[in-house]
C-alpha cells in the first residue's frame, strides 16, 4: 500500500526533454520517481515543455542535456519559468541539471565562435570552450561516495570552484584548474550540476537518495530507501566497479 502527500503523489518534473535528453538523462526524473515508490509513496512524472505543463506543486527537478542546436530554444523556454526555479531552488526543492541544462543556468555560454548566450545566472559560473571535446568515462570522489559516469562536453566550466560536486579522480569534470586539484560538478543548496551522464541518478543511487531526503523533509517526512532497491542498487554498482577496475581503480 502506497502513500501520498496531503490529497496528491509526490511530483518529480522533467524540464524540457524533448530538447534536453540526447544523452538518455531525462531518465533521471523517472528515477526518482520510482525510488519514491519503491520507499512507499506514491509518485508521478510530469514532462514540462512550456509554462502551460507545469503542475500546481514540484517536488524535485530534473533538467538533462541537449546539442548545441538546441541551446537557444533550450534558454528561451527556461527562460519563462525562470522566476519558478528561482523560488524551487531558494525552498529547497532539489533540482539536478545536467551537461548544457547545467550551463543554462549559469552566468553563461561562450560559444567557439566568439558569441556568448546569456544564461538563466541561477548559479555561478560559465561555461567556456575546451580545445578538445571530453567524451569518456569520469570518476569522482564525493560526499555521496564514489560517483561514475559518462561525460560529453565540448565546453570546461568556470567560476565555481567553491562548491563541487566532488574531486575527479579519472576524466576532465570542469576543466583542468590553475592549482588544487580537478573537479566536477557543482552544488548550491539543493541544486546540482554535473557532466555525469548515465543517466547519473540510475548509477549512483546514493545522490538520487539524497536528493529524496531533501524532498522528503521539505514535507517533515523521513525518506527512507525501499529494499526492492536492493536488486536494482546492486546492478548499478556492479556496472559502476566494471568501469572503476578497467580505469585502474578498486572496485566498491
Amino acid at each position: 500500500m502506497t502513500a501520498t502527500l496531503p490529497g496528491r503523489p509526490f511530483t518529480v518534473i522533467s524540464l524540457l526533454p524533448r530538447l534536453l535528453n540526447t544523452n538518455g538523462d531525462a531518465g533521471n526524473a523517472r528515477v526518482l520517481a520510482q525510488r519514491i515508490r519503491w520507499s512507499g509513496h506514491d509518485a508521478q512524472v510530469v514532462d514540462v515543455h512550456s509554462r502551460a505543463d507545469l503542475p500546481e506543486q514540484v517536488d524535485a527537478v530534473s533538467i538533462g542535456s541537449g546539442t548545441d542546436a538546441a541551446l537557444i530554444p533550450a534558454r528561451d523556454a527556461l527562460r519563462t519559468l525562470v522566476e519558478e526555479l528561482r523560488v524551487w531552488s531558494n525552498s529547497g526543492v532539489p533540482i539536478l541539471a545536467v551537461g548544457t541544462g547545467w550551463e543554462l543556468l549559469s552566468w553563461g555560454i561562450d560559444l567557439s565562435d566568439g558569441t556568448v548566450l546569456e544564461g538563466l545566472g541561477l548559479v555561478a559560473g560559465q561555461a567556456v570552450p575546451r580545445k578538445t571535446r571530453a567524451t569518456d568515462d569520469i570518476i569522482i570522489i564525493s560526499k555521496y561516495g564514489r560517483l561514475i559516469g559518462f561525460e560529453n562536453h565540448a565546453r570546461d566550466y568556470v567560476g565555481a570552484e567553491a562548491s563541487p560536486l566532488g574531486r575527479v579522480l579519472y576524466g576532465s569534470g570542469n576543466g583542468t584548474r590553475s592549482s588544487g586539484p580537478q573537479i566536477e560538478g557543482l552544488i548550491m543548496g539543493e541544486v546540482f550540476c554535473t557532466h555525469l551522464h548515465g543517466p547519473v541518478l540510475a548509477r549512483n543511487p546514493a545522490l538520487a537518495d539524497h536528493l529524496l531526503r531533501a524532498a522528503f523533509s521539505r514535507h517533515g517526512l523521513e525518506y527512507a530507501r525501499g529494499v526492492r532497491a536492493d536488486s536494482a542498487d546492486a546492478t548499478a554498482q556492479a556496472a559502476r566497479n566494471e568501469v572503476a577496475v578497467r580505469l585502474g581503480q578498486n572496485a566498491e
